[in-house]
């Protein structure tokens, strides 16, 4: 049990170095979603949403600052929310998915052993989206 002069464990500030190693990741989570959203077949979602959850812990101001963006702050919001995706979001993540993993597999014609490889990365991302819960 917490008195009120313990801080709970949600409240307790984090030691300097886990601040700085969550801000490292939360930085380099965020140009991954930019990459993410310049190259087909690389994911920005994911990449977004780490980068805000370490934002949240280590950079309180980088968090806001996330979620009042004009791009990334009204999914942000919608899944700090819900914790779910609208249905129009899974299809459009499932079939962007599709459309690249088919179009990798057939640049790399003649290699089944990367073929099966991305075939097998773009079943389990397809099925990670699909297991989130569907927003009415």
């Amino acid at each position: 049990m917490t008195t009120p002069e313990t801080p709970s464990p949600a409240q307790a500030p984090l030691a300097p170095s886990l601040r700085w190693l969550l801000w490292l990741a939360g930085s380099v989570s965020l140009l991954l979603a930019l990459v993410g959203a310049l190259l087909p077949g690389v994911p920005t979602t994911p990449f977004v949403l780490l980068a805000a959850a370490c934002y949240a812990k280590a950079s309180p101001r980088l968090h806001r600052w996330m979620l009042n963006h004009r791009w990334l702050g009204p999914p942000l919001r919608d899944w700090e929310r819900d914790h779910s995706l609208s249905r129009r979001t899974k299809t459009v993540a499932v079939l962007s998915m599709l459309i690249s993993v088919g179009a990798s597999t057939w640049v790399l014609r003649g290699e089944p052993v990367w073929q099966g490889v991305l075939v097998a990365a773009g079943a389990v991302g397809a099925w990670v989206v699909l297991r989130i819960p569907t927003r009415r």
